[in-house]
């Protein structure tokens, strides 16, 4: 009986432990985005989708202005990190605002996506950005 219930005991912690391996898997890293470099994107607004884990924000642009423009994929952080971050909300960006995006973009040459550093609203000059640290920077009620 005892050897039973030693087997069940190792069966359960077994189980939970590949539940929480699976839960880990699901999420990514950053480390698909080459924090070295910077580039910035022109053109409007897709789609937002304010979603948990990461908000993204579909936008047809260039980086270079003798380029045609393309659809980007820029994601960012989670919603509740956006809105502490400062100045964020679902509708900060609706489709068709013309903005610039300052982001990380991927390591993989050619590849239209990237990490946000932050956003420009071309018509109103409202500025969100994605690091929740710039709301402790001295000066910033």
């Amino acid at each position: 009986m005892r050897y039973v219930l030693k087997s069940i005991g190792a069966f359960a912690v077994l189980a939970m432990m590949a539940g929480g391996i699976s839960q880990v898997a699901a999420h990514h890293s950053a480390s698909m985005f080459d924090f070295t470099k910077s580039q910035t994107l022109k053109g409007k607004v897709v789609e937002m989708r304010w979603v948990n884990p990461h908000v993204t924000i579909t936008i047809t642009g260039t980086t270079n202005p003798d380029e045609a423009p393309g659809d980007w994929l820029i994601e960012t952080t989670s919603p509740g990190n956006l809105v502490r971050a400062g100045g964020w909300r679902r509708d900060a960006l609706k489709p068709g605002d013309e903005v610039e995006v300052t982001f990380h973009p991927e390591r993989e040459a050619g590849k239209k996506s990237g990490l946000l550093q932050e956003v420009k609203q071309v018509s109103t000059g409202e500025v969100f950005t994605a690091n929740i640290r710039d709301q402790e920077k001295p000066g910033l009620e």
